[in-house]
């Protein structure tokens, strides 16, 4: 009887830290004016601008630091100041800073919080034009505005709530259980995040002069850098770069003028 009640009052307490989490998730739901969709935002654009300009300078270094020439990062400012001031993203009031980052290995660009935006000199090397460099720009632009890593802080919250009730009330094996399901769920979310900031991107560069297409080319750049060893989409946070050529040309039609 002892142990039946000592079970009853962990799953007591275990729903209570789920529900709890679930509660501040639901609570935290709001319209992106930008994109038009229902997100759950658990922090204010002002933190989200203090977390990306704490975190700028260890990401750089992270990459080797910036890399040494003037010239190219007068290339990068150039064409992301003008996606900004000619596009919704001038009115985020998010002040978007790019850096060229030094790494000249990995092909990789990203975005953080509130505006800082980084492409490595590895990915900056390979493109061919300004509107391929717009288009990546564009990319990561679309993640601030879409504020997907505010999203994402968010479901991690629910999740590791719901996590920790799991723990509280059942056995260690069913908790992991559900922590493998909630890593393919919010690998999910990560590849809707991407595909947004394609569109995203398409948008921004149609609305500031640059060929979209170029996007396209940008993308068989990073299926060539994959290999043919790249992990399989259900196990990634990006979609494959086919998939994400196909909803590109989508967006291509919708927006261009």
């Amino acid at each position: 009887m002892r142990n039946r009640g000592s079970l009853r009052i962990r799953l007591l307490i275990g729903a209570g830290i789920a529900l709890f989490a679930l509660v501040k998730y639901c609570s935290s739901a709001e319209i992106n004016p930008y994109t038009g969709k229902k997100q759950h935002i658990s922090i204010s654009p002002k933190q989200e601008i203090a977390i990306g300009l704490s975190s700028a300078p260890q990401m750089a270094q992270q990459h080797g630091g910036l890399y040494p020439s003037q010239q190219y990062q007068d290339l990068v400012d150039k064409i992301g100041k003008k996606l900004v001031d000619n596009s919704i993203a001038k009115q985020s009031g998010y002040p978007f800073d790019f850096h060229l980052l030094k790494d000249e290995r990995t092909i990789n660009a990203f975005a953080l919080p509130g505006g800082q935006i980084f492409i490595t000199f590895a990915l900056f090397s390979k493109l061919k034009n300004e509107d391929q460099l717009a288009g990546v720009l564009g990319h990561e632009i679309g993640h601030v505005i879409g504020r997907h890593s505010a999203a994402r802080m968010a479901k991690q919250d629910l999740t590791q709530g719901i996590l920790s009730g799991a723990a509280v009330g059942f056995d260690p094996s069913t908790a992991q259980g559900m922590a493998a399901i909630a890593n393919v769920i919010n690998m999910k979310y990560g590849r809707s995040d991407e595909l947004e900031s394609d569109e995203l991107g398409v948008k921004l560069m149609v609305d500031a002069g640059y060929n979209p297409e170029s996007l396209i080319g940008v993308m068989e750049i990073l299926k060539a850098a994959a290999g043919p060893n790249r992990t399989p989409e259900f196990q990634s946070t990006h979609p494959d770069p086919e998939n994400r050529i196909e909803k590109i040309k989508e967006a291509i039609r919708k927006y261009k003028k």
